[in-house]
């Protein structure tokens, strides 16, 4: 503990008497006791690794206690002060620090990287800025549900430099969203300086070009803090706006402790010593006649023996078991899919026509399910697949959103957090590069990670066929057919675009939607007129054959049916997939086994293609099966050409004729 000859810091205690001054002395000194004991622990190798906030208590502290307990905040990995003012018990947070089971995340993740729906925390993720994008969908709720709620997310001055900042406040302002975006001003990103960081004199300066409010203080003087977030609420609560904190302060140690300090200038950490917001709190309410030797004796004797307590509870629970079923079972939400299956009458519909069918009934059968994307409300999005929904729906439901896709996919997993649905139209699926970490680290991963879900479906217009060139046409279902915790759907027909995007919409994990453009209005079908859904993880078999079976998805499944009818003494096998995440094995070894030749046909390139992982399965499981070599046909490996005659090179479609002469004749 800092131990000071005299008070740097000068408080105005209007507003508290004499019991919560001493409360929110207990609040302050308990994160600074734990500080302590963590170093200890991590000198004699029983934690690994630590992220000081010594020095900043002020601000974790002071914040968490002016808001609600019923509001969430998202802290970061310095925001100790957070999760013991939210009241945590002490053995769970050291069991989470050791990777014990009694943690937040099964030993999945460390430290701070957590969040618990009983305390009303989001934890951050190591990329800083995501969060910030969360924030903004759980007040997009709170507004929606107007139940007068707000919410507080933490950044760094550092992590103000990512992009998502940028997003997140801009989305925040647009739509008048009650977050506090507190800045935690501690002049440092790792060893690199503001100076370096930023040029702007002071972060308040960046409410004007946001068009909010910003306001800053001493982030170390706790009852500024607590006063200053008091007031904020009190303006917001009522009328949702967003404001920037700035808070004043500075990281004692390191980035995190093997990082070190060599690179802070001399003399800095002893004129920050001096400002210290625990010793000067301490020595304040001393001088006030609050607190007296006896009593801060007291407190800490009883915060030591809790902190002792709490960690040799946690120290005592064994190492985690690995259990393959445990991991594998919690990569997705528990979910049983009931199956609603078609009746009524049929109308003869276009895929648009059935995407915009599913996604009127699921708007009706969830009332609390939110649509955001590009243009998509009084316009009815690029492809006018949403044309009409904003006047059934309201400006609440279907939402403009700027052109921001990582702050919108975070406020779509923000929404789910809060217990809606969300979905969001990517304009292109090649857009989706700009959204890409929220879906990969947030989405995909949150379930695993603390046991929350991710109830998002993420639309995406794909493909190629329509001379829009390298920006408009990719096929990138591979990019995300990799990571773990994703569910992806590619419907090749309107009956299983409506009913798979209905399904989609009641499963409560994060499903990308693939949409194949040239299919939107080039294909129709009678489909029932009623609500129903199609089984995820199922694929389905469009021909029966013995002498080829062409496994495909898409567009691939038409194209498979227009070379079939120049080969018309082949009786071929074709497979959709139509889910490729997860993927229906048994449906595809039992299609390979019954002609023991197959093509794997799919838009997408061909190297680092869905198609290779096919024929390693398929190879790996029924090689006995075989009658000849497993073949691929996909579309060139360069990016997607503009021009129609260098376009139709690249697709996949000659080739395709070439590869089922070349197998049949084997």
């Amino acid at each position: 503990m800092e131990v000071l000859e005299k008070r740097h810091i000068e408080f105005n205690r209007e507003g508290f008497d004499d019991a919560e001054l001493v409360a929110i002395y207990k609040k302050l000194l308990k994160p600074r006791l734990i500080e302590e004991k963590m170093l200890i622990l991590l000198r004699q190798g029983k934690i690994t690794k630590w992220f000081s906030g010594w020095g900043q208590e002020g601000i974790s502290v002071g914040c968490t206690y002016a808001m609600d307990k019923e509001e969430y905040m998202l802290p970061m990995h310095r925001n100790l002060g957070v999760f013991t003012t939210r009241d945590i018990p002490l053995n769970r947070l050291f069991a989470q620090f050791q990777g014990k089971l009694s943690g937040f995340t099964k030993g999945r993740d460390r430290s701070f990287h957590f969040g618990t729906q009983e305390y009303k925390l989001v934890g951050m993720i190591s990329h800083l800025g995501p969060q910030l994008g969360i924030a903004d969908g759980i007040a997009l709720a709170n507004k929606i549900q107007k139940n007068g709620k707000s919410t507080m997310v933490f950044t760094g001055d550092g992590g103000a430099s990512e992009g998502d900042f940028h997003e997140s406040l801009n989305v925040a302002a647009v739509w008048d969203l009650s977050v506090i975006f507190s800045i935690e001003n501690n002049q440092w990103g790792l060893s690199t300086p503001s100076i370096e960081q930023f040029r702007c004199k002071q972060f308040i300066d960046k409410g004007i070009g946001y068009g909010m409010n910003a306001v800053q203080v001493d982030g170390n003087n706790i009852l500024e803090v607590i006063r200053t977030v008091r007031k904020i609420n009190d303006d917001i609560r009522n009328e949702p706006k967003p404001y920037i904190l700035e808070l004043m302060t500075f990281r004692m140690r390191g980035h995190e402790e093997s990082s070190g300090t060599k690179y802070y200038p001399e003399g800095i950490q002893d004129e920050w010593t001096q400002k210290d917001p625990v010793a000067n709190y301490e020595l304040y309410l001393k001088e006030i006649g609050v607190l007296t030797d006896d009593l801060e004796n007291e407190i800490k004797a009883a915060f030591k023996e809790e902190i002792q307590s709490g960690f040799e509870t946690a120290q005592a629970e064994g190492p985690i078991v690995a259990s393959l079923e445990t991991e594998l079972a919690d990569v997705y939400a528990p979910f049983t899919q009931a199956i609603v299956n078609a009746g009524g009458a049929k109308t003869e519909k276009r895929f648009i026509d059935a995407i915009q069918d599913a996604l009127i009934q699921s708007m009706e059968k969830y009332p609390d399910l939110i649509l955001m994307g590009q243009d998509i409300a009084e316009y009815g999005g690029a492809f006018k697949v949403t044309e009409g929904l904003v006047d059934q729906f309201g400006k609440d439901r279907v939402r403009n959103t700027p052109i921001c896709e990582s702050a919108i996919v975070g406020a779509g997993l923000g929404l789910s957090i809060s217990g809606m649905k969300a979905m969001v139209e990517m304009q292109f699926a090649d857009f989706v590069t700009c959204g890409f970490n929220q879906i990969i680290n947030n989405l995909a991963k949150m379930h695993w990670r603390w046991g929350q879900n991710a109830d998002v479906v993420v639309r995406m217009p794909t493909g190629a066929g329509t001379a829009a060139g390298p920006f408009h046409s990719q096929s990138n279902e591979a990019w995300f057919f990799h990571t773990p915790g994703l569910k992806i759907l590619y419907p090749s027909n309107p009956y299983d675009a409506k009913g798979m995007l209905n399904a989609a919409i009641e499963d409560p994990n994060p499903v990308l939607f693939f949409e194949h453009k040239l299919l939107y209005r080039s294909i129709k079908e009678e489909i029932p007129n009623d609500y129903y859904t199609v089984e995820i993880g199922k694929a389905a078999t469009v021909t029966e054959g013995t002498d080829l079976t062409i496994i495909t998805y898409g567009a691939g499944v038409h194209w498979a049916k227009e070379a079939l009818t120049k080969f018309p003494d082949i009786s071929a096998e074709i497979m959709d997939l139509r889910t490729l995440l997860p993927l229906d094995t048994d449906a595809i070894y039992k299609a390979v086994k019954k002609t023991g030749k197959v093509i794997v046909l799919h838009e997408d390139c061909m190297i680092g293609g869905i198609g290779g992982e096919l024929v390693a399965m398929i190879t790996e499981n029924c090689f006995q099966s075989l009658d000849a070599p497993v073949m691929r046909v996909a579309s060139l490996d360069t990016p997607v050409p503009f021009a129609v005659s260098l376009e139709k090179q690249f697709l996949p479609q000659e080739r395709l004729l070439e590869t089922i002469e070349k197998i049949i004749n084997y």
